[in-house]
């Protein structure tokens, strides 16, 4: 493939159950759409965690979490593993980041050559609460109620400051023809909680069209016992009722339109730039979000709308119109950016659990590739591991029972088959397919082991619960109380 530039846009927390081309009935994204339409849409993407930190590490090193040990909130990407920044820097690319990293700091050797508006983990540490595994503590939960329907806050106004900036560095700084092709990520923070949408957006949606959210407690149906040990620590369903749960989706609907009208400035100010036909684009999202299904909300479960992202890929030779059914995640966006770039593979990038996306989207569907996710962070129990191969996919909890669903038949996820004798065969072939990539008893100690040691270091239990920090990470410069 012929070496160009490569624009990598990704969103925050934003499920594949939400874009207008994914099938949503209501969500409006139609810039989105477009980039769709006109290059490949990869329908069974994932996330290598569904929590923020972890998964942009993940991003970054093109490498599994357990590989890592970025285990949670509190264990920041600091560029100790090379990424695929380092990689282009040697090769001699322009690499540029514009807006939301979640690194531990902006002075790290991350692989950036310039970082503009960058936004890292609170204090370079990051959410310590998370990291607290041996009983998990009960969160204070309510602020997220509490921060829902029409609004401005400090995320919505800094995406506009990323779009502005981004804008500008397409039409007037972006290097054009010369040197190498460059690779700039732009990393907006929508449709991140609190979920307040601009008014305009916000009133897109009105609440008598929200649907209520799937398998909530009201409805009967049995969750799985580590997802109710989830909801008792971080209980934030307790402060919904229906009209608030509505209000609250309308405006997840509104931020996600709101990001999607950012990114259609950007790839209009790529094409004012004359630099659209030398340059690819990718879209993407660190991982998904709950939205009050199976009455959780935020990210941080292996089903479908915390664990799955868009994924969408544009440019000179990639098919337009196609709709990419082989699994893929995000350890391999590393192989796509070298291929995208002009770099050959070295030997350390052979052991990569990653393929390059320009590769899987020309050949035909893959319906075996196996995609690999993991999590241990705030909320946790025990980890939580998931193998997606094929229609099935399968949930490992450590000292819980698995799950087993077939997204074919039912990509709600409303019926586990791990009981079901008929499936007994699948559910061990698919226990073994993961044991041979993790061992899920020895990582879970381990993790606990570093998350302990994190805390002690800063002072033990009850000094990081008495630290009063809530919410997610400010943006840059604004350390306010009611901040996010």
């Amino acid at each position: 493939m012929e070496p160009m530039n490569l624009l990598v846009i990704m969103g925050d927390e934003h499920s594949n159950k939400a874009l207008g081309c994914y099938g949503h009935p209501l969500v409006k994204t139609p810039a989105l759409d477009r980039l769709a339409a006109g290059g490949a849409r990869f329908e069974n993407a994932y996330t290598n965690s569904p929590i923020c930190t972890s998964a942009r590490a993940g991003f970054a090193t093109g490498r599994y979490i357990h590989e890592i040990g970025s285990w949670d909130n509190a264990c920041p990407y600091t560029g100790e593993v090379p990424g695929w920044g380092h990689r282009l820097q040697a090769n001699g690319n322009p690499v540029i980041s514009i807006g939301k990293l979640h690194y531990r700091n902006a002075t790290d050797p991350t692989g950036f050559d310039e970082q503009i508006l960058p936004m890292h983990v609170r204090d370079g540490v990051g959410s310590l609460t998370g990291s607290i595994r041996d009983k998990l503590p009960v969160q204070k939960a309510s602020k997220l109620a509490g921060e829902i329907g029409p609004g401005e806050t400090s995320y919505s106004n800094y995406d506009l400051d990323i779009t502005e900036t981004s804008c500008h560095w397409l039409e007037h700084d972006a290097p054009n023809g010369a040197g190498r092709p460059w690779m700039t990520f732009v990393s907006m923070v929508s449709p991140h909680f609190p979920l307040k949408a601009p008014a305009e957006f916000f009133e897109m949606y009105p609440l008598d069209r929200i649907p209520l959210p799937k398998s909530h407690a009201m409805d009967g149906r049995p969750r799985h016992p580590w997802i109710e040990a989830f909801r008792e620590a971080v209980p934030s369903d307790d402060y919904f009722d229906d009209e608030k749960r509505r209000i609250a989706i309308a405006a997840y609907f509104g931020l996600c339109t709101f990001l999607d009208r950012n990114i259609g400035g950007v790839l209009e100010s790529l094409e004012k730039s004359g630099l659209a036909e030398s340059t690819r684009v990718i879209y993407l999202s660190d991982h998904g979000e709950n939205l009050g299904a199976r009455g959780t909300w935020g990210n941080g479960t292996m089903y479908e709308e915390s664990a799955a992202v868009p994924l969408i890929m544009s440019g000179p030779g990639i098919p337009a119109g196609k709709v990419v059914s082989t699994p893929v995640s995000l350890v391999d966006i590393y192989p796509t950016i070298l291929e995208a770039a002009g770099v050959e593979p070295g030997a350390d990038d052979a052991a990569l659990p990653g393929s390059s996306l320009f590769g899987i989207a020309v050949r035909e569907d893959d319906g075996q590739r196996a995609v690999f996710s993991e999590y241990h962070a705030s909320g946790a129990e025990t980890a939580s591991y998931m193998l997606r191969n094929g229609r099935f996919k399968y949930i490992h909890y450590v000292d819980f029972p698995p799950e087993l669903f077939d997204l074919e038949a039912d990509p709600e996820e409303l019926n586990d088959l791990a009981q079901s004798p008929e499936h007994g065969p699948i559910l061990r072939e698919m226990e073994a397919s993961l044991r041979g990539l993790v061992n899920p008893e020895e990582v879970d100690r381990i993790a606990k082991r570093d998350q302990a040691a994190l805390i002690e270091r800063h002072g033990g239990r009850e000094a990081v619960l008495n630290m009063g920090i809530s919410g997610a990470t400010p943006t840059p410069g604004n350390y306010a109380d009611d901040d996010y």
